[in-house]
């Protein structure tokens, strides 16, 4: 059939590649605009275009998917159906209600649980150890529509949001071949959420990213990993400079309890300790403002941290 591809991040590579190298007819890529990024503001593409263009597949970066121009090319196109995943805009009804098949979407989590921008990051914030993908029949709502396909991804202590986007990523993937080839056969099922279950993934913001000590040493390793290797969580140090963290582990040689005003510098050994309201998180790789990311060891041989600083 013939499939038109919608995705922007990395993340919508892996479903994109597998409908590519499966040799399904896409007939077309539509990602966002390229957008100035880095302090130089640099325009820059979006993954997804980057790895369309290299494989010989037309792009299309429409500011806006409600006007006639988008109307024209959906209909030069003429998709039996739409493949999203990350795209990062909601669909109007035009376009939804356009394909034979409808619009289906690759989404990071398992549905009604996590819906919205940011599934990964929050399951680990949350501290589960399971989440998984989810094929969706797309409507209007956001994420609201009705499940098609839904497989499990475990995750483990030392995941990151980079380790567990990735098998996310390829989990996705198979699903929308399995789930394709139910849709081809005629066997593929619909089950409608359970709305009074889902829950909302917020996109990560700026805010998000600074480390609350007063939360106990489980929910701060959980936050600074989920933020690692982008954007990444960060303290201020008693200068004020900022420390990002992207990498962290709970100090299990300290106990629970009695470790320390929370945010205090409280051990110097194979890395900085930092207490927590329970028990407290070494900090393993560290990046200072203007600087390289580094071993926290490397840190404290070269700058003037103390036990009883604190970290805020």
């Amino acid at each position: 059939m013939k499939i038109l591809f919608m995705g922007t991040p990395d993340f919508a590579i892996f479903p994109l590649s597998a409908l590519f190298e499966s040799g399904e007819n896409i007939v077309g890529v539509v990602t966002q605009p390229d957008r100035p990024v880095g302090r130089k503001y640099k325009l820059t593409p979006p993954p997804v275009k980057v790895w369309a263009t290299e494989h010989g597949i037309p792009v299309y970066q429409p500011e806006t998917l409600k006007d006639e121009k988008f109307s024209g090319l959906l209909a030069e196109l003429d998709p039996e159906l739409i493949v999203v995943a990350a795209y990062g805009k909601i669909l109007p009804r035009s376009v939804l209600d356009y394909p034979k098949f409808g619009c289906i979407n690759v989404h990071a989590s398992l549905l009604p649980e996590y819906r919205g921008a940011a599934p990964i990051q929050r399951a680990i914030i949350d501290g589960k150890s399971v989440t998984g993908v989810t094929i969706m029949q797309m409507d209007a709502g956001l994420d609201t529509g009705d499940i098609l396909l839904a497989r499990e991804v475990p995750i483990h202590e030392r995941d990151n949001f980079e380790t567990l986007h990735d098998r996310l990523g390829e989990a996705g993937a198979a699903a929308l071949l399995e789930a394709l080839g139910l849709l081809k056969e005629g066997r593929l099922t619909r089950i409608k959420q359970d709305h009074s279950k889902a829950t909302y993934a917020a996109k990560i913001e700026k805010c998000d990213c600074l480390i609350d000590f007063s939360k106990p040493a489980r929910d701060v390793h959980n936050h600074i990993r989920a933020l690692s290797p982008t954007p990444l969580a960060f303290t201020r140090l008693p200068d004020g400079c900022v420390l990002k963290v992207p990498e962290a582990e709970v100090a299990n040689d300290f106990c629970e309890e009695g470790c320390g005003s929370p945010g205090t510098v409280i051990s110097l050994e194979r890395g900085i300790v930092v207490a927590c309201r329970s028990g407290a998180v070494r900090l393993l790789r560290v990046l200072p403002k203007c600087k390289c990311c580094m071993c926290a060891e490397d840190f404290v041989r070269g700058r003037r941290i103390a036990v009883g600083d604190k970290l805020s």
